[in-house]
């Protein structure tokens, strides 16, 4: 994960395409290239037979060399804004080193220095220059100030905090009302990280968040409740607390639109 701040002063978290993901993606579009090739040569062959002269036809097999190494991959990363099949298949994108989308002259420089570290070499000088940086980077990348990143992200769905059973009756009546947002995210975000924590860590942060939420909590709960239970009933309780509310909100809202649009103008 790279940090990259923008002139806003906003902090973007982006997350570079590691060495595998590169590699499998290029390979994709070496392939495509080279069936496209192949193809074009067929009918290349198939169409003139044998009509044209040995030296045209080099020259034109020369062409379709060009096109399908150079001016097609440029032209495509160009208009997709650093997109190609493979990196379409892997979900991966060309960008900036400032995380901006890349414009003709970036594509051109690495289209470019493809031809040498990919095709010429086989992949292997970009492959030593990877190892050398955080962000996987070949050649081309270096020159052009330019880095792969990675546009789809799993997103591990977030555990709901629990209420404990034995504390249900009395977060009926407990105030929370009063409970900080600030303080609420912070209690949340600890319980949904707890269980990568060490025993001792956790133990201190849940005492610590439930040192800070009991001022704010009335009545405190039973005596023998632990901390990380306090803070599981507290956040389940406040969370079931919103989302009636929000309903009622929302049935408010529909039951005055049905009147609205039963009225003789309606």
């Amino acid at each position: 994960m790279s940090s990259i701040v923008t002139g806003e002063a906003v902090v973007l978290e982006l997350r570079p395409a590691g060495f595998a993901a590169r590699g499998l993606s290029i390979l994709i579009d070496v392939v495509a290239q080279f069936g496209i090739g192949i193809l074009l040569a067929l009918l290349i062959g198939n169409v003139f037979g044998g009509a044209l002269d040995p030296a045209l036809t080099t020259a034109l097999l020369l062409v379709v060399v060009v096109l399908l190494l150079v001016v097609v991959p440029v032209t495509v990363e160009t208009l997709t804004r650093g997109k190609s099949l493979g990196r379409l298949v892997m979900g991966l994108r060309i960008v900036r080193d400032d995380g901006g989308a890349i414009r003709f002259r970036h594509a051109f420089i690495r289209g470019m220095l493809a031809i040498l570290e990919i095709y010429l070499l086989g992949g292997s000088l970009a492959f030593l220059v990877s190892l050398f940086n955080d962000r996987s980077k070949r050649l081309g990348d270096l020159l052009a100030g330019t880095y792969a990143m990675r546009e789809r992200v799993v997103v591990k769905p977030r555990a709901l905090a629990v209420m404990p059973p034995r504390l249900r009756t009395w977060s009926g009546t407990a105030d929370i009302g009063r409970l900080p947002d600030a303080l609420a995210r912070r209690m949340s975000t600890f319980l949904a990280q707890a269980p990568k924590l060490t025993p001792l860590a956790r133990y201190a942060l849940s005492v610590d968040l439930a040192s800070e939420a009991s001022r704010h909590v009335s009545p405190p709960p039973p005596a023998d409740t632990s901390p990380e239970e306090f803070l599981h009933a507290v956040i389940a309780s406040r969370r079931d607390r919103d989302y009636a509310a929000m309903m009622r909100q929302r049935e408010r809202t529909e039951a005055t639109a049905k009147r609205l649009h039963t009225l003789p103008f309606g």
